[in-house]
């Protein structure tokens, strides 16, 4: 049985190397040719490419969606989607969450890959129902990390809670590229051994390991991996796809996907990535190997966050110091997985304890939010001198959090109305309010041929900032 790849460039491989720039009309020329290779899925929505469309492009997500599905009439339509979050930065309410879902499917998408910052299934729960109930394939993703608390058994628990509540099947989401070669063999060995589901794997380039540890994960009965088209490959996206290709043929695992065929979309792309690097939004530094991911278990960009925010207090010096604080401010705050948002409030604790000089002397709210349970339950539970020092004897959430949250759907309809023109414009509007409303007034003045200089763009951010 041949193994399955499912292509990343049109989502993942452009928003890990150009901040999601691409382009609808960058896209649609190569889709039909993609159709043509046999992929498992192609990634194209979801992540971040629902903001950057409305923000940067002044693009429709919607119908950049259906403009794929016209194109893609034998492949399934992947997208990826931060379970209770959606695609925008905190909870939503039940309501929207359903809706949600029902009109991503409804536009076009076939699997849905839904995943929670600190692996907390109760997260996940209400999209994955609302998938099921669409007819879409519910792909439960846990974030995979090192530390004291995450274990093979752990992970394998997950996994299995993931089954129980009705996953299609089960990803191993590696966002940072920790992910070394035998630990993924006895990892997927361990799943296989224990769920009845198929598991993909999916990793990033950025420690220079990620080939190997697909041929290890292959090795190990994997049935689906992640890859990117070589010119969107590699630095902080995926592994090539191409070399994986070249290595299974003629082994039990071929893919049978045709090298030409594959060779004349890599050209395709490589114009593109040209166009990318000459408008500078293509940087050569996420291009390399970055060993200290695997020192330090952090992943590039949460690095370099780092770095940036020591540069602005002026100690850069500190920045060892910091590197030492990040495992123990996370360790302090129940383990969390290093990914979007956890990564960002653990490092910037870590700067503030350095920077002060006393551990804890400044807590922002984020931190706060997380201990408190606004985010989820912590994978490990944390200690109770560390929740008095951070929330004093305030009520900590032990629920599931989006349970505190009314249904907002009505309300958000009524506040948009104005703007509404097709259904899914209630969703954009309840993802990011002040861009979509500033994307609306946009695609309003196109339709009408209003004269740009007659519409107020005052705090508009310049389509390709």
């Amino acid at each position: 049985m041949g193994i399955k790849i499912t292509d990343t460039s049109l989502r993942d491989a452009h928003q890990s190397l150009i901040a999601t720039r691409m382009t609808t009309d960058d896209i649609l020329p190569i889709v039909e040719l993609m159709d043509k290779v046999g992929y498992h899925s192609l990634e194209c929505w979801g992540g971040a490419t629902f903001d950057a469309c409305v923000r940067f492009l002044n693009e429709d997500p919607w119908e950049r969606l259906r403009k794929i599905r016209d194109k893609a009439k034998n492949t399934k339509l992947q997208m990826l989607l931060r379970g209770q979050n959606l695609l925008g930065y905190k909870h939503y309410a039940d309501d929207v969450v359903d809706y949600f879902v029902q009109k991503a499917v409804a536009n076009g998408i076939d699997i849905i890959r839904i995943f929670d910052a600190l692996n907390d299934p109760r997260n996940m729960e209400r999209a994955m129902k609302a998938c099921k109930k669409e007819g879409g394939h519910a792909q439960a993703a846990f974030s995979y990390t090192v530390s004291p608390f995450h274990s093979l058994e752990q992970f394998v628990k997950d996994a299995k809670t993931f089954v129980e509540m009705g996953a299609d099947s089960i990803c191993i989401k590696d966002m940072a590229g920790l992910l070394v070669p035998y630990q993924a063999y006895e990892l997927v060995k361990a799943l296989k051994e224990n769920v009845k589901v198929p598991i993909q794997l999916h990793t990033h380039y950025t420690s220079g390991v990620g080939s190997m540890t697909y041929l290890k994960g292959i090795e190990a009965g994997v049935d689906v991996v992640d890859c990117a088209i070589s010119p969107m490959a590699m630095g902080t996206s995926q592994p090539p796809e191409e070399p994986l290709v070249a290595t299974l043929q003629g082994t039990p695992y071929d893919t049978g996907y045709d090298l030409n065929l594959l060779s004349e979309i890599a050209s395709y792309f490589a114009k593109l990535r040209d166009k990318y690097l000459s408008t500078g939004l293509l940087n050569t530094k996420v291009m390399g190997v970055d060993i200290n991911a695997l020192i330090y278990q952090v992943p590039g960009g949460m690095l370099s966050n780092l770095v940036s925010q020591l540069k602005q207090a002026g100690q850069e010096d500190k920045l060892q110091e910091v590197l030492k604080e990040v495992p123990k401010v996370r360790e302090d705050l129940g383990y969390p997985p290093l990914v979007t948002p956890t990564s960002q409030i653990v490092g910037t604790q870590a700067v503030l304890n350095v920077v002060m000089g006393e551990r804890y002397k400044m807590i922002p709210k984020e931190t706060k939010g997380l201990v408190k349970g606004e985010y989820g339950k912590t994978p490990a539970p944390i200690k109770e001198e560390i929740v008095k020092k951070i929330i004093g004897d305030d009520e900590r959430i032990t629920c599931r959090p989006a349970d505190l949250i009314p249904n907002e759907l009505d309300k958000i309809r009524k506040e948009a109305a104005e703007y509404i023109e097709q259904d899914e414009d209630v969703l954009t509007y309840a993802m990011f309010p002040q861009v979509a409303v500033k994307f609306f007034e946009y695609r309003k003045a196109q339709k009408y041929k209003i004269d740009p200089d007659m519409v107020d763009y005052e705090n508009r951010v310049h389509p390709m900032a």
